[in-house]
């Protein structure tokens, strides 16, 4: 670093001596000096040098002193160090400098030993602030590429130093969420390209500030899809439960933003969302060059599945039992068990309910039904078809239904 120092005095000799006096710091580049005769002429010098990194100014001087320059600097946006001169026992100004914010004072006649010193000092202090400001735009810069991801409160920690391990590659338990839009694609031929535009901003935009609230980390938005993460990159031991709330938030928001776009004449269609946890492999996958923190394992392609199965079911929410075993009062009911393309093993799914579902009426007679249909007990029949006479919306009774009518026994589904 080559430190640009101001000389403000009106001692026609002054600038001569320095010049003298620091020769060999000026040939190696450690130093290079600018001068002024006064505060004013010293303003019109720090337009034209703006890389000033410190202010030496003698006090009594003409049109504009010494104390009036130092509060001008102080004034700036980018206050400079100065050191401050005046005549040996005019202590009152010299606390008066220092009460403005002047960084240190030498006394007249200058001591050149003393000069260099404090310089020096000056020096190592404006390349701590230095160091601080470029961290600071670092961590800001950082906080600005990381709250795509993350939420306000999570960049903010990861911005900052010492928080940066959890980007690194490692094998975690994480909860992930998968999203999607029914009938996207006709979405995408028949909607012109502005109104397009603002339905799927608005919708991605609403969707990620549900997440935020929940503190997850959006790993990846491919087309209408979101991926999601909790328990990544930070601990969050209720992740499971914050996994559950954060699906019913984004289901109900997407309903209300599906009814809002009908109202003024757009189908948009209904958001599926499945839900499973289990071991992956989190960090940056992206390289030196890009940011992509994300998921992979066979638990992040698990609840891409239970996703696509809300298709077959004819639920919108769909997750599997890891999660709601690990949910602090899990509130839903079983689909069955599926067995998801690319398993061969079925896993036991469940549909989570709203409270004001769960404890109705329709929830206890589906669970006896599906009680009957899981032993095998024949009354499963007209238990379910009871169901979907007195609840027609009932998709999954209605769907369970339609399998012992065309002969299927149990509740294990192959869904491809």
């Amino acid at each position: 670093m080559t430190a640009t120092i101001l000389v403000v005095d009106d001692e026609p000799d002054l600038e001569a001596l320095i010049l003298q006096k620091f020769r060999r710091q000026i040939r190696d580049g450690a130093v290079t000096f600018v001068f002024a005769h006064d505060g004013i002429e010293a303003l019109q010098s720090i337009e034209e040098h703006p890389q000033v990194d410190m202010v030496v100014s003698d006090i009594n001087m003409p049109r504009m002193d010494g104390l009036s320059l130092l509060q001008k600097l102080q004034e700036a946006e980018e206050k400079k160090s100065t050191i401050i001169v005046s005549a040996y026992g005019d202590m009152s100004n010299i606390r008066t400098a220092m009460n403005r914010g002047a960084f240190d004072f030498l006394t007249k006649p200058i001591d050149f030993g003393d000069l260099e010193m404090t310089i020096d000092k000056t020096i190592r202090h404006v390349e701590m602030i230095r160091d601080a400001r470029r961290r600071q735009a670092e961590a800001e810069r950082a906080h600005a590429s990381l709250s795509r991801y993350f939420s306000p409160q999570i960049a903010s920690r990861l911005a900052c130093d010492g928080e940066a391990d959890g980007m690194e590659v490692h094998r975690r338990e994480v909860a992930t969420i998968f999203t999607d839009i029914t009938s996207f694609t006709s979405l995408v031929e028949t909607t012109v390209p502005e109104l397009f535009g603002e339905l799927l901003n608005e919708y991605m935009g609403g969707m990620t500030d549900v997440v935020f609230a929940h503190e997850g980390t959006v790993a990846k938005i491919i087309g209408d899809g979101i991926q999601i993460l909790f328990n990544a990159p930070g601990d969050q031991p209720d992740y499971a439960t914050r996994a559950i709330a954060c699906a019913h938030d984004l289901d109900a928001w997407s309903e209300k933003f599906r009814a809002r776009w009908k109202s003024k004449g757009v189908e948009f269609g209904a958001t599926r969302i499945g839900v499973h946890a289990g071991p992956a492999l989190v960090g940056n996958f992206g390289g030196s060059r890009f940011f992509d923190y994300t998921a992979y394992g066979d638990s992040i392609n698990i609840a891409a599945r239970l996703e696509a199965a809300n298709k077959f079911l004819g639920t919108r929410i769909c997750v599997s039992a890891t999660i709601a075993d690990g949910t602090e009062n899990f509130q839903g009911r079983p689909v069955g068990d599926l067995v998801l393309r690319g398993r061969s093993e079925p896993l036991r799914a469940y549909e989570p309910l709203p409270a004001a579902t769960f404890k109705g009426p329709a929830t206890t007679q589906y669970s006896e039904a599906f009680a009957k249909l899981e032993a095998g007990d024949a009354a499963a029949m007209p238990a379910f078809a009871a169901l979907v006479g007195l609840h027609a919306d009932d998709a999954l009774a209605g769907f369970h239904l339609r399998r012992l009518l065309n002969g299927a026994k149990g509740v294990r589904m192959q869904l491809e």
